[in-house]
């Protein structure tokens, strides 16, 4: 590589680096206050409907209803084909979120305010796409930025205690790796690889998240293995929103397309060629693995 280049590329992973660092300081702040700072460490504009969404935790499609799921600082939203969203629960802020299931979902975060409810909600789960949750365990306790589930086991960043969490069940926990990470994704095909984003570069368990080795460029924020896809359709997206995409597990990456919309939120691998991702401009997807995009629905903030 030419000399230039090299230090071009060199000054792209700093860059990268220092705002991802950013990012994870904000999400370790640990602050369990409902306000103008949420404890991801972004601020939050008060939403008064579902057209004004101010920033946005995770992303999936239900198979029980085909609507694509938007879980916010503000509850979770039900967005149809026209873009026309729905509010489909409460006001909570809906942290970690990930779809298990036909209209079943697992989430953790902070509850809405007046709710009563632990600042922490740990796991919950719901089985009616988003209208009610129930606790089911570590209330009070872990505060979940990133779920997997995998053939039924459960994967979780708790960012309270800074450590990978795995269940089988969602009550029992085994505590696994220490790091500061940002999001994961487990091999739906060998769920002993998870993957973490670092302010390093992407760092790999081959152990099921008990250790992991030190952080490898690219450097990205958000991972998402798509399932049924024989562990080879895993994206990830860069500060830039830069989406990269790797059919080896992780072990190289090839640069697809960019969203737009400025700094990345989520990421969801909905199969090898559908890709959802959300940035500080709306929720955009792919159908023809993250080279181009579509909004599908806008934010009202950052």
């Amino acid at each position: 590589m030419p000399a230039r280049s090299r230090l071009r590329s060199t000054a792209a992973a700093a860059s990268a680096a220092v705002l991802l660092a950013a990012v994870l300081t904000g999400c370790s702040n640990g602050s369990d206050g409902h306000g103008d700072a949420s404890s991801d460490g972004h601020s939050h504009a008060e939403s008064s409907g579902a057209g004004e969404i101010s920033h946005i935790h995770g992303l999936g499609v239900n198979p029980g209803d085909g609507k694509l799921y938007v879980a916010t600082h503000h509850g979770v939203l039900a967005v149809d084909d026209d873009g026309s969203s729905e509010r489909v629960g409460d006001t909570a802020d809906y942290m970690g979120f990930t779809v298990a299931g036909k209209d079943t979902f697992l989430g953790s975060g902070h509850p809405a305010e007046g709710s009563g409810d632990h600042a922490n909600r740990g796991l919950i789960r719901s089985t009616d796409a988003g209208k009610t949750w129930t606790s089911l365990s570590l209330a009070g306790k872990a505060d979940f930025h990133a779920l997997e589930q995998v053939d039924g086991t459960v994967y979780g960043y708790d960012s309270t205690a800074g450590l990978l969490r795995v269940s089988e069940d969602g009550r029992k926990w085994d505590e696994r790796a220490e790091l500061a990470a940002l999001d994961i994704a487990v091999d739906p095909g060998n769920p002993g690889t998870v993957l973490a984003t670092t302010e390093s570069g992407v760092a790999r368990s081959t152990d099921g998240g008990e250790t992991f080795g030190a952080g490898r460029e690219p450097m990205l924020t958000h991972l998402s293995w798509a399932r049924g896809a024989k562990g080879e359709a895993l994206y990830g997206i860069a500060p830039d929103g830069v989406v990269h995409h790797s059919t080896d597990g992780g072990k190289s990456w090839k640069k697809a397309g960019t969203v737009p919309g400025g700094q990345p939120q989520a990421l969801t691998a909905v199969d090898a060629e559908r890709v959802l991702a959300a940035t500080q401009g709306g929720v955009y997807e792919s159908r023809d693995g993250g080279k181009t995009f579509t909004r599908r629905l806008a934010v009202s903030g950052g």
